[in-house]
């Protein structure tokens, strides 16, 4: 079964490593099924975060939008924009949360340690979580990193799907979710 997971997560880094992108296109993803590299709904899910605490599916009820930043340790725009991640989540409304999906990273794994440090290096102290197989299968269309969804409080992928390291976008597209 370790094998199988090792495998799976490898073959993830592995597409995800051919498409790390600092380019800022944006999809719309409200238009048709197909613009959003992600299903339509966040599936229930029980994980692990980097820190070792156990995350639902639920996580995402508690707050109007999350900004869902998918990303990988081996990503450099993913790193350079680390820093500016967390002091958004520093500074988000009440209503709103950041999450992170670190794709390269399996449970168990050294590269938890890596995306520990990075993320502590960066002062991004917001949640990170190392997805299960349901969440690896909701990422499935997922080319390249960092890929960033917006998620409301019903789990469904509101809004446009941002690609590349692009943080005021992140930012103008939450302000205008959280107004609708």
């Amino acid at each position: 079964m370790i094998k199988k997971i090792f495998a799976l997560v490898f073959l993830c880094a592995a597409i995800f490593m051919s498409g790390c992108s600092d380019s800022a296109d944006v999809n719309d993803s409200s238009n048709t099924a197909q613009a959003s590299p992600v299903a339509k709904n966040i599936p229930n899910f029980s994980a692990k975060t980097i820190t070792g605490e156990t995350v639902t599916h639920e996580i995402f009820f508690a707050k109007k939008i999350t900004i869902v930043n998918i990303w990988g340790t081996f990503c450099p725009p993913c790193i350079a924009e680390m820093p500016e991640l967390g002091e958004i989540a520093r500074s988000m409304p009440e209503n709103a949360q950041i999450i992170g999906f670190v794709i390269d990273v399996s449970e168990n794994s050294p590269q938890i340690q890596k995306a520990l440090q990075i993320t502590k290096e960066a002062g991004a102290d917001f949640v990170n979580i190392i997805p299960d197989g349901q969440l690896l299968r909701f990422m499935d269309g997922v080319e390249a990193v960092p890929t960033t969804i917006f998620v409301n409080n019903k789990g469904e992928v509101v809004g446009k799907t941002l690609i590349g390291a692009n943080v005021e976008a992140y930012k103008d597209e939450l302000e205008k979710l959280l107004k609708q």
